[in-house]
């Protein structure tokens, strides 16, 4: 369905909102929707399919931010290593939350916190999977540049992942003030990278 810019229709999205935030996306009602925008049901589902429709509205310009910041990633890390300029301190998944998540952190905890029930409740998980298989395709690369990575099993490499995803968007899930979120990215950044930059061997 085509995106409806009109004012109506932000209004709708606004009224959606509100009840997302408030009751997550299980207990949200399109009926309270519809009386936060001032709406019948018939005029409302002019603007949307059903709650799904809404929500993947309203999440899902933070989701393409995500996807695009990493094919970024990818294409940069394989250009770096290429020119064997390849360097983890300046491009990793904590500049994506500097300068992406962390100064938005409000559409994200709408997805990160309020998601249950609907497609996307496991987005963490999926994105953990996503960077998994990534890595594990990006091994063999290193090695063939010279690079030495340690052997790792993947269920080893989905545990550190996983610990490292969840780690990164804590801050969102728990509502910290944008200083407290970069004082422990902060944090996050001495402890994992160095291990990471270990682990795969430069």
């Amino acid at each position: 369905m085509p995106r409806d810019k009109t004012a109506t229709h932000l209004k709708v999205l606004e009224a959606a909102r509100e009840e997302f935030m408030e009751y997550g996306y299980e207990n949200a009602s399109m009926r309270r929707i519809g009386q936060r925008c001032g709406m019948t049901a018939a005029g409302l589902y002019r603007h949307c399919r059903d709650k799904a429709g809404l929500f993947g509205e309203l999440v899902s310009p933070s989701i393409d931010k995500i996807n695009e910041w990493i094919e970024g990633h990818i294409s940069r890390g394989i250009h770096s290593m290429e020119t064997d300029a390849l360097d983890l301190w300046k491009d990793s998944e904590i500049d994506m939350m500097r300068n992406l998540v962390y100064p938005n952190m409000e559409e994200y905890r709408l997805l990160l916190t309020k998601a249950k029930g609907s497609p996307y409740e496991n987005f963490l998980h999926d994105l953990t999977i996503r960077h998994q298989e990534q890595m594990l395709s990006f091994l063999p690369m290193l090695r063939e540049k010279g690079y030495a990575p340690r052997e790792i099993d993947p269920k080893e490499l989905h545990l550190l992942l996983s610990a490292y995803t969840t780690a990164i968007f804590e801050p969102v899930v728990h509502g910290y003030s944008k200083e407290e979120a970069y004082r422990c990215l902060e944090t996050l950044e001495m402890f994992f990278l160095p291990g990471w930059k270990q682990l795969l061997g430069y």
